[in-house]
């Protein structure tokens, strides 16, 4: 695992102006409502068109398709409503996650996008706010190979912290403009702010956590690390 002192740490806003553009807890809460409602949109209306293909009189030599239409869609929604409730929320009351349920919930993640999840993970358990980070961290790497590649998930503990990373290879790999500004505090500007609101939401988390955050941008490969108290 690579040390916080190998990246360019990711430093807080600085001066009144850009605190001041910061949005409120109901405006932050508002965005990551509009985000979730992005992500879940697609996959509910193909649902619906499914259905609307079955009651059609007129299409039933569609049937098939309609049925493959709903299933895939179906599971994709369901896929993502779980990530979701340990990525922007909090699913259970234990203080702990089993790293097998954050697999399978990444997992789920990426059997809907072109890259690959290599999840090389060493920790049975990490805490709720380790957990959290994690699973953030490998959407946005995900986010982050629009045409493919492998994004290869890491953590280990060590000296009472985890260290965690996302390591995204692949063509054309990059983190737009707004999940930067986002990652280190700083606000969306003019971009859309489903990209942003996602980064800014894990940099809320990690400096919570009392943590650092860190990215560094390479040649067809984004690295994102993670460092926070076990």
């Amino acid at each position: 695992m690579t040390e916080p002192d190998a990246f360019q740490p990711i430093p807080e806003p600085e001066g009144p102006a850009a605190g001041d553009l910061l949005p409120e807890a109901a405006e932050l809460a508002a965005q990551i409502s509009a985000r979730l409602c992005h992500d879940f949109i697609s996959p509910a209306s193909a649902i619906v068109s499914g259905l609307d293909l079955l009651e059609d009189p007129t299409a039933q030599d569609m049937r098939e398709d309609a049925m493959d239409l709903i299933g895939q869609s179906a599971r994709k929604l369901a896929d993502l409503l779980q990530f979701s409730r340990v990525a922007f929320g909090a699913s259970a009351s234990a203080e702990t996650y089993d790293a097998r349920e954050l697999e399978s919930l990444a997992r789920g993640v990426f059997a809907h996008v072109r890259p690959e999840l290599d999840w090389k993970v060493e920790v049975a358990a990490l805490n709720k706010a380790s957990g959290r980070i994690l699973m953030n961290l490998c959407q946005i790497a995900a986010g982050a190979l629009p045409i493919g590649g492998v994004a290869t998930a890491r953590v280990v503990e060590a000296d009472g912290r985890a260290a965690i990373s996302l390591e995204a290879v692949g063509p054309r790999a990059k983190l737009k403009p707004e999940v930067l500004r986002g990652l280190k505090g700083e606000p969306r500007g003019d971009a859309v702010g489903g990209a942003w609101v996602q980064a800014y939401y894990l940099h809320l988390i990690v400096k919570a956590a009392g943590g650092q955050l860190a990215a560094e941008v390479g040649e067809e490969r984004v690295t994102l690390a993670a460092w926070t108290p076990v």
